[in-house]
Formats: structure tokens, sequence, C-alpha cells
């Protein structure tokens, strides 16, 4: 089954819109229609970008021009009308079908546009197609760019069309590896509004990264911002709930031309968006790690406890070579006494026995994860005594459960942990504490309960 997309290109004032279906098995595509607008047949505009004539004909369709400062809107009701587009001055286009429209504004001398939020659709007529989505990039509608001024403040930020940035082959984020991401989700409840969470703590920790890796940031509030305006623009790519959540990707790139080993003279924060499954399908299913102590995540006096672009690349090879042996994921060691626990590849990890749950301390090799810091708030709510502290590797062999947490797992028990050919094995209690701490989590981020923590931002 063919992946659906949506296409918006632009000719001379020009947009037009494509969303394609499989016309092989009759799929439909992955948005319904607009039933709002008018049905439209064979057009043309005149230089004005008005409709000139409208005489319906099977397997034609049509888009007017949209004049500089005019907004203008077109749908369809038809699901399976093929339309042409006419424009003065122009040839004709192929046929596709047109099955969601996306109001603009036209572009403004700097090139950005502005996006109302698309419209709700049904989710019976895309069930089949949000089941069919995974961990993978999809092609949105737009992206967010901001570019840093020579006082090394950030202004003049707006949403742009999705596609492919351009930037100098000397750029100090692909010389050099000056950049940071940051991780985010947006859910939609039961209500059909999406709801962000702890937006403001992403904002903070990419500025102390940032300071780290000598860049400028965004402030908190124009982060928060520009996370809100790039989610409510692409909201028609956001899942039911209990189908899956809108990853949301902030970076922070140096992406002026640099040499010599010197940060960048300019800057680029840039967010995109893309939908994806949810990890758990039918409850919790735990993962089985293999402890490596003789590669290490991060060191002492480096940048561990940021999310810097160079920290992932490193760890990648010791993970094809676990998944390849069978095992889900790498827990890593600390570098100096090679025994004390530090995380998976990109998550926090935690250790439970009786009451008590611990997690290493923080101290320059741990990231300090969003996720983790709410497990731990939630944890000390429901009565658990929670240490940060060192955690020697052999404390594994003593526990009830272990479980990661992270942005896109949320919280992700462990099943088995393998060192040096020994296994352990969990799940006797059923991972009651991982599932009690995923679900009290879980359901404030998807608004399925109330949020007395004061962590979510609802976009209505």
């Amino acid at each position: 089954m063919s992946r659906s997309a949506l296409f918006q290109e632009e000719f001379e004032g020009l947009a037009f819109f494509e969303s394609e279906g499989n016309e092989e098995n009759g799929s439909p595509p992955l948005f319904s229609p607009d039933d709002r607008g008018e049905t439209s047949g064979d057009a043309t505009a005149n230089d004005s970008g008005e409709v000139v004539s409208d005489a319906h004909e099977a397997g034609d369709w049509w888009c007017t021009r949209w004049p500089f400062g005019e907004e203008r809107r077109q749908t369809s009701k038809d699901n399976n009308r093929n339309l042409q587009f006419y424009t003065p001055n122009m040839k004709q286009f192929g046929s596709l079908q047109v099955q969601h429209h996306l109001q603009l504004a036209a572009t403004s001398s700097h090139g950005w546009l502005r996006a109302t939020p698309s419209d709700a659709h049904s989710e019976t007529s895309v069930d089949k197609r949000w089941d069919s989505l995974a961990f993978n990039p999809v092609k949105t509608d737009y992206i967010y760019v901001m570019k840093s001024c020579k006082d090394g403040s950030f202004s003049n930020g707006g949403l742009r069309q999705y596609g492919n940035i351009e930037i100098s082959p000397s750029a100090a984020v692909l010389n050099y590896g000056q950049g940071i991401i940051e991780n985010l989700k947006a859910y939609k409840n039961k209500n059909g509004s999406i709801i962000l969470f702890r937006v403001e703590e992403n904002g903070l920790r990419m500025r102390v990264g940032a300071d780290r890796m000598c860049m400028p940031a965004p402030t908190i509030k124009q982060f928060v911002e520009a996370v809100t305006s790039t989610v409510s623009a692409n909201e028609r790519w956001v899942p039911p709930s209990n189908k899956g959540f809108l990853h949301v990707r902030p970076l922070l790139m140096g992406n002026g031309p640099v040499l010599s080993l010197t940060p960048a003279p300019e800057f680029i924060f840039l967010i995109y968006v893309t939908p994806v499954r949810n990890y758990f399908e039918g409850g919790l299913k735990p993962i089985n790690v293999v402890v490596k102590n003789d590669i290490h995540r991060a060191t002492l006096g480096g940048v561990g406890n940021i999310k810097a672009i160079g920290n992932y690349a490193g760890i990648m090879k010791a993970q094809a070579k676990a998944k390849a042996n069978g095992f889900s994921d790498v827990l890593y060691l600390d570098s100096i006494h090679n025994r004390y626990l530090e995380e998976v590849s990109t998550a926090n990890v935690f250790v439970v026995k009786d009451n008590t749950i611990s997690t290493p301390v923080l101290g320059g090799t741990i990231l300090p994860g969003i996720t983790r810091k709410s497990i731990i708030e939630i944890a000390h709510s429901q009565g658990f005594k929670v240490e940060e502290r060192l955690v020697p590797v052999e404390e594994l062999f003593d526990a009830d459960e272990v479980f990661c947490c992270g942005n896109a797992v949320c919280v992700l028990p462990v099943g088995s942990i393998n060192l040096n050919g020994k296994r352990v094995d969990y799940g006797e209690s059923g991972f009651v504490v991982s599932q009690q701490l995923y679900s009290a989590l879980a359901n404030i981020q998807m608004g399925l309960i109330e949020d007395k923590m004061g962590w979510t931002t609802l976009l209505n």
C-alpha cells in the first residue's frame, strides 16, 4: 500500500496541493476531503486570480492563482473527482485527486508563509493509513525556520513549506558538529485538541546545551511559540491518540561557513514534525539489553549531558552489533570505573528494588531527560523512595525491575540484561512499577486524566 503524501508547489504566485491515493488497490488518500467548500471542475483564472469559468467535466481539476496579500481557499467535496489546473500563461499539469484544503497567506518579502490550523478530519477514513505508521520521517506541510542576528539574538522566524534547506559546504555543523537537537511530542485528545508536554523544559535544555557548544539560542518564549506554531500548522498530521503522536524535532545548527575550528558566524533554528506510531500497541513490551564495558557513550568533561548531535553517531556501531546479536539496545557504563550505570542509547535508566527506585545521578555524562525528571516527580507523588546516585552494575542482578524512559518510548521495561555472558531476567512481578509509572505519565501526556502537575499546554 503506497503512503499518501501531500505536496505543495509554488510557481509565479500559483499554489496547488496534491494528495495521492493508491489507484491500484482503491485505497483512499490519507486525508478525507473538506466538505464545506464548493465542488468545482474545469476552470480558468484571469490576471486577478478570479475563476472565470466553472464547467465541470470528469477528469479535470483546478486551482486559482492567489494574488499577493490575499487569502484564497479552494476545496472539493468529491472524493473521486480528478481536477486540472489552468492559469494564464501556464501549461496544463497532470491529473490527481484533490482531497484536502489548506488556507495560506501569500508569501511575504522574506519568504515565510502564514498558515491557519488545518481542519479536523474523519478518523474513520484514515484509520487504515494511521495503522501503517512507523518511526520514520514523513513529509508534512510546514517547517519553522529562524536565523540568528549578528548580536546573537534570533528574530523574523516563520513557517515555510516542508522541503530541503540550503546550507554551506563549510558550515560548522557539517565540518565540526556544532549542532543540538531536541525531541517533543504532541498528542490529540478525545476532544480533538492537541496537547504539548513541558515545552518550556525543552527550550531551557536547548539553551543550556547551546551555551556549552558556543551557540546562541532562541529564548524560551521564542522556542515555545515556534513549537506551537509548527504543530498548529501541521495539525492534520497529528494522529488520534490511540494510533500515535506527532514527533516534534527542533534543531539548532551552526550554518555559517568556517574553515578553522571556530564557532559559526550564523546559526539556524529549525523545527520539523512527523507522525509516528505509538511505541507500544497492546501493552508494554519489554526489551532485552546488553551491557557494554568496552565502548562508552560519554566521558567527564565532554558533552554527554546535552543533546549535541555528535553524541549519537559514536554509539551506532555498538547498537548495530547488539541488534545483530539479538538484543534490543545497549546499556553503557561510566568511562572511569567501568562499573556504574549511565544510559541506554537514547534513554535514561531506572532500577527498582522493593519500594526504592534508583537512577544514575546527573554528573556531566548523563542527559537530564525531561521524561526522567517527570518520572522522578511522579514516583515521589506515588510514595516511592527515589534515589539519584551512582548505581553499580551489580545491582542489576538483585533488582525487581529495570526500566528506561525517554521522549519517544515514555517508559520502557527491560525484560532481561546480559553482562559478560551472564543473563538476568525480570518480569516475575509483571512489571508492576513500570506499568504504574507509564500509565500515570502517558495519561497526562494524552489528556486522559487531569493534569494536576501543570505540565501540558492545550492547543485548541
